[in-house]
């Protein structure tokens, strides 16, 4: 190895070091808690594991599911789905669990998600990223591919999704049941049906 070599590979090893132990103290002194806002290392290390994520083959693919109004559809019912709770309908991140996580979910409209390849994003859905929240949804099935394939699309999409767009998703949502009962009770309330006055009602008998 030339001694430029040599002295590049020193260098690295020191900056590493360097990274190791100011990790270590940090770990010291506030433990592991997911609670703390990440130091500007982990918010690096936290980007370069997104872009070393996917392999120099996988950057490459194309999308090979061609953009339309049904696959739009179809992209947006199932990040409502399997995306959003800690995505958000936006892709902004900006929900209980997408904050809570460490490092927190990214706000996917910008630059450092958008400027990843079709090929990169895929591969993140497909397998998730290691030493983050980022789980991964490939089966293996030619039909999960397809699915990735067309969530690919919705992020490309979301720097321009439309107010009506996202109110679709919310109403894709996975509901929880104080959501459903109180749907039932704006449409009991729509179809001029009163609970309380039928609970009074029952009361005075």
């Amino acid at each position: 190895m030339h001694k430029a070599g040599w002295f590049s590979a020193g260098a690295l090893a020191i900056v590493i070091a360097a990274l190791l132990a100011g990790g270590v103290l940090v770990l010291g002194a506030r433990g592991f808690s997911a609670r703390e806002m990440p130091s500007a290392v982990e918010r690096w290390v936290a980007r370069e594991a997104r872009g070393m994520a996917a392999p120099a083959g996988a950057r490459e693919r194309t999308n090979p599911i061609p953009d339309s109004p049904q696959v739009e559809a179809e992209a947006r019912a199932h990040w409502a789905d399997h995306c959003a709770g800690c995505h958000a309908n936006n892709g902004s991140g900006d929900t209980e669990m997408g904050k809570r996580m460490y490092p927190p979910a990214p706000d996917m409209r910008q630059a450092p998600t958008q400027q990843m390849t079709d090929g990169e994003l895929f591969f993140i859905i497909q397998n998730g990223v290691r030493l983050t929240g980022m789980p991964g949804w490939g089966g293996g099935s030619s039909h999960d591919e397809e699915d990735s394939w067309k969530l690919v699309r919705f992020i490309r999409h979301l720097p321009q999704l439309s107010a009506e767009e996202e109110r679709e998703i919310q109403s894709l949502n996975p509901k929880t049941p104080d959501d459903l009962k109180e749907e039932q009770e704006e449409r009991d309330f729509l179809n001029g049906e009163n609970p309380h006055e039928e609970n009074e009602h029952h009361h005075h008998h």
